[in-house]
């Protein structure tokens, strides 16, 4: 909060007007801002573009089209939109649209070594893990967040022996059902 009051956002929720998080958060949004915005980023780098934030097939395939290397499917911790769907719900609809032209990323909900699993199956190339470093780093620092990411890496390399997986490659989609 400190941070947010140098910056002029001192007001909080429930204050009367709007909050200065929300109003920080709602200029950091350009609603002119368009697809087209990928292939000038793509002029002017080298560096492979992904898209993050995407949860809609249609928007998957919109942004590989525009010229992205990438997408990470991301509802942003659900925090934006209470009614986002949740990542892994519409992780596989995603993957099918971007149909190999592209990687897909998965940013939400990963804790365990078996959520890995899951993403993989559907057709992630890799997955994000955000909450629970940061919750590491906060409690132990460096040594904390190595704690966490081999925790995370000895649940994987367990549940992959659990389903018959020697290695990565093995994960397929068959391995998770849906509903």
């Amino acid at each position: 909060m400190a941070n947010l009051l140098a910056a002029g956002y001192a007001r909080v929720p429930g204050a009367t007007g709007e909050s200065g998080l929300a109003a920080y958060f709602a200029d950091l949004l350009d609603p002119a801002l368009t697809w087209e915005a990928i292939g000038w980023l793509r002029a002017r780098t080298a560096l492979p573009i992904l898209v993050k934030g995407i949860v809609r097939p249609d928007d998957a395939a919109r942004a590989v089209a525009a010229g992205a290397a990438g997408v990470v499917i991301s509802n942003h911790g659900g925090r934006q939109l209470d009614a986002a769907p949740a990542t892994i719900d519409v992780l596989a609809r995603c993957v099918d649209a971007v149909a190999g032209r592209g990687e897909v990323l998965l940013d939400g909900g990963v804790r365990r070594g078996a959520d890995v699993i899951k993403a993989i199956a559907l057709g992630a190339r890799a997955v994000l893990v955000g909450r629970p470093v940061l919750w590491r780093l906060a409690a132990g620092g460096r040594e904390g967040v190595a704690a966490a990411l081999g925790i995370l890496r000895r649940e994987l390399d367990l549940a992959m022996t659990l389903c018959g997986c020697p290695d990565v490659a093995s994960i397929t989609r068959d391995l998770v059902t849906s509903l």
